[in-house]
């Protein structure tokens, strides 16, 4: 019985080790079967190989300076920018590791201990994504699947991508494909826009407490928003540190000094509308959709057939240099704001409305307002709701909460209450500005300035406004001169009024231009005195000899627009051209009589750095070196002695407002500086062209309607309006030796056969020359 008894249990025993193995192995099976059809896809798509090997993520544009610094991005809604591996920091990567996976560098993708720690203890012991399991769920799980079921299918299938991730890349290269995936938060896609947006600077420069932060925001970058919920944000950085005390990463005294410090947040949001270079950015945003249709992207099943500025990730590397942009928008703003004080303080009395309108009648000045409303974005909203005309036109006379521009906020704009015709007389009260500077030699444009606020004033005034010339046209006429009839800047010409008859140069009635004071001294004056003083009727006397077609060739060949009148009434700068035209213009002066396009891109690759373009430069011999230099010789002399002589010497010290708000800087300079001024009628528009060996800057000022003005000269002219901005920017560029920026003497032909020294005989001259020419001879 007993034996019985025994054996029964025996064969229950061996029954139950049998059934035992044979569920355990089938419950092996089943996961390895589970596993499999998530391979094969039964529960869903699978990334294939090609995906794995080129994962999808949306990339912006990176713009790139001639120094190396990003100037901004293109993207839509991804503002994320990849960098390797070799570019994290020691420190990002220990936070990370402690943080997030402890044993990262000890599993294949899927960390078997902290599974079953997390299965045991229901995940309150910490959870069991790895690193990898992160990513592919980053990359390849679109949503979150909301049942159970859903969920755990969801889950095999990010391990089976993160054993397959794990193949296909090293650890170190999935760490950086984590950190340039993640989304930050506040337009922080990737770890690079991360570290420029909370702490504007590049994720190498990062110290450890700033890291701690970043990877602190892994667990939920929404819920720790230092924007948002600075307390939240510093209790999970704190936890970051001990973990990476824990891990030996840190030492605990380092970690205690590091948790007591204050959370440090230095926010640079990115957006297209603030920044360095705004209107350069713009401008460029349409260069580079011009050069998509022309140029397409070769062809690869399952993505676009065009490059994407928003999304392919393309870096576009432009001439623009960082450090003298910024002192070209420090000149624009200081300058401006002074001067529009002085605007204010001159042209508006007891508010009333209609100012800063001058010389126009009432109702000329509906009409500026009723045309701009028209062409305003509220219009055209408006009006593809379907309003009427009358409803659109009534709700530009109601009231309403606004944030407008305001120089005098240090964040530059203000909230109000105004209706919104009110606030179009407001905007049109405020002077613009545009300023580009380059590279004579190259072409290289450094900086470029489209107004004053390209938040509030999106007109960019560099290529896509075009202003009367002024006396700034002045130079072509005297460089067909002395090209065509082989003057010299030492020649005279009587100041007297000069008028060319009706029927002379097309001319349909008399031409009689007039001083800008309106007085003639009946002196000889030397074209180079002339040029200086911007006296008119030496200028009418040289079209009249030269002829107006000779001018007109000479300007087209420089760059300038086609399609002039060649009239007398040219040589006085009548005919409208954009700073953009001008600078490219003068820099043949510069340049030895070397025509160079301006150039802002010099190279386009794409994301895996394959290069897409690059540039070739566009080069026209225009002057003899002998002409050009005469031409810069003459212009010295503008601020040797003429209207730019203001940048020799500190402003006058009888005047104090007229020194604080227009010319108060103490320029001093004592290098060679060619220039001009221009200045338009009525003072409408104010212009400067600056040049020294190695740079060409053209500065224009003026309102955005002709009627807005200074009412006197004293204020209006080019001088006073722009010269103050050229000053600004070449003192600030001559602070950094880096940039280079030239203080020598122009580049003088070996063989001038034009004589420019106006202060000795045209014999002495020659005897000068030639006793330099022996010096150079002899050998010493």
């Amino acid at each position: 019985m007993a034996k019985a008894k025994k054996g029964k249990k025996s064969s229950n025993f061996r029954k139950f080790i049998k059934w035992f193995w044979i569920l355990f192995v089938s419950g092996i099976f089943c996961i390895f079967l589970v596993f499999q059809l998530a391979a094969w896809g039964v529960f869903g798509e699978m990334p294939t190989f090609e995906r794995l090997e080129n994962p999808q993520t949306n990339l912006a544009t990176e713009i790139i300076s001639s120094d190396g610094a990003t100037l901004g991005k293109f993207y839509l809604d991804d503002n994320r920018t990849p960098i390797s591996y070799d570019d994290l920091p020691t420190n990002l990567i220990q936070a990370l590791v402690a943080t997030e996976d402890a044993r990262y560098y000890d599993h294949s993708g899927i960390d078997a201990r902290g599974t079953l720690r997390a299965v045991v203890f229901l995940g309150t012991k910490g959870g069991a994504s790895t690193i990898s399991q992160q990513l592919s769920k980053l990359l390849f799980t679109k949503r979150i699947s909301g049942g159970a079921m859903g969920r755990i299918i969801q889950k095999v299938k990010e391990w089976v991508i993160a054993t397959r991730l794990e193949r296909q890349y090293t650890k170190d290269e999935i760490i950086a494909m984590y950190m340039n995936t993640y989304d930050f938060g506040n337009n922080a896609d990737g770890i690079r826009s991360a570290a420029r947006i909370y702490f504007g600077k590049e994720p190498s420069e990062l110290k450890t407490e700033e890291s701690a932060v970043l990877v602190g925001m892994l667990k939920n970058s929404s819920l720790y928003n230092p924007m948002r919920r600075e307390a939240l944000v510093l209790d999970r950085r704190n936890t970051v540190l001990s973990q990476m005390y824990k891990y030996d990463f840190l030492t605990e005294k380092e970690s205690d000094s590091l948790q007591a410090m204050k959370l440090d947040i230095n926010y640079n949001p990115e957006s297209h509308s603030v920044g360095l270079a705004t209107y350069f950015r713009m401008y460029l945003q349409g260069f580079l959709k011009k050069w998509i249709e022309d140029n397409p992207k070769p062809a690869l099943e399952g993505e676009r057939d065009k490059w994407n500025i928003y999304l392919d990730g393309l870096k576009v590397y432009t001439t623009i240099d960082s450090r003298m942009q910024k002192n070209a928008e420090d000149a624009v703003k200081g300058h401006m704001k002074r001067l529009q004080k002085e605007f204010f303080h001159q042209n508006t009395k007891k508010r009333n409305p209609t100012t800063p309108f001058l010389d126009l009648e009432k109702e000329e000045i509906t009409s500026i307002i009723r045309r701009a409303m028209r062409t305003s974005e509220r219009w055209r909203k408006m009006k593809a709701n379907g309003k009427s005309e009358d409803d659109i036109t009534a709700s530009f006379d109601q009231e309403t909460e606004m944030t407008v521009f305001d120089w005098d906020s240090p964040t530059m704009e203000k909230d109000t209450v105004m209706t919104p015709r009110d606030s179009i007389r407001y905007y049109k009260t405020f002077l613009r500005a545009a300023m580009m500077s380059m590279e004579p030699q190259t072409g290289h444009v450094k900086a470029w300035v489209g107004g004053i606020n390209y938040r509030h004033f999106q007109y960019d005034n560099v290529i896509q406004g075009s202003r009367q010339a002024g006396s700034t046209f002045k130079p072509f006429v005297y460089a067909a001169a002395i090209d065509q009839l082989r003057l010299s800047p030492c020649d005279v010409l009587p100041d007297s009024q000069y008028c060319i008859e009706a029927g002379k140069h097309g001319n349909l009635e008399p031409w009689c231009p007039k001083n800008s004071d309106g007085k003639y001294s009946g002196q000889m004056y030397t074209l180079k005195h002339a040029l200086a003083n911007s006296v008119n009727s030496v200028t009418a006397q040289l079209i009249d000899r030269v002829g107006p077609k000779p001018v007109v060739s000479i300007v087209q060949d420089l760059g300038l627009k086609n399609d002039i009148l060649p009239v007398p009434a040219i040589a006085l700068g009548t005919e409208e051209f954009n700073v953009y035209e001008m600078v490219g213009a003068y820099g043949a002066f510069a340049n030895q009589g070397v025509y160079v396009k301006p150039v802002m891109v010099t190279r386009i690759e794409d994301k895996n750095g394959t290069v897409l373009f690059e540039y070739v430069p566009e080069t026209k011999d225009v002057l003899s070196k002998d002409v050009a230099y005469a031409m810069v010789n003459l212009m010295e002399g503008v601020t040797e002695g003429g209207s730019g002589v203001r940048l020799r010497t500190n402003a006058s010290k009888d005047q104090p407002v007229y020194k604080e708000i227009i010319t108060g800087y103490p320029y001093e300079f004592t290098n060679p500086i060619a220039g001009k001024t221009g200045t338009t009628q009525n003072q409408s528009d104010g212009w400067f062209m600056g040049m020294v060996p190695n740079l060409v800057t053209g500065v224009w000022v003026g309102g955005e309607e002709r009627a807005v003005h200074f009412k006197s000269i004293r204020y209006g002219q080019g001088a006073s309006m722009a010269l103050p901005i050229w000053g600004l920017y070449m003192k600030s560029n001559y602070e950094d030796e880096d940039l280079g920026i030239s203080k020598e003497e122009f580049p003088r032909p070996e063989e001038l056969s034009i004589r420019v020294d106006c202060s000795i005989s045209e014999e002495e001259e020659e005897e000068q020359i030639n006793f330099e020419d022996d010096l150079e001879d002899l050998d010493f």
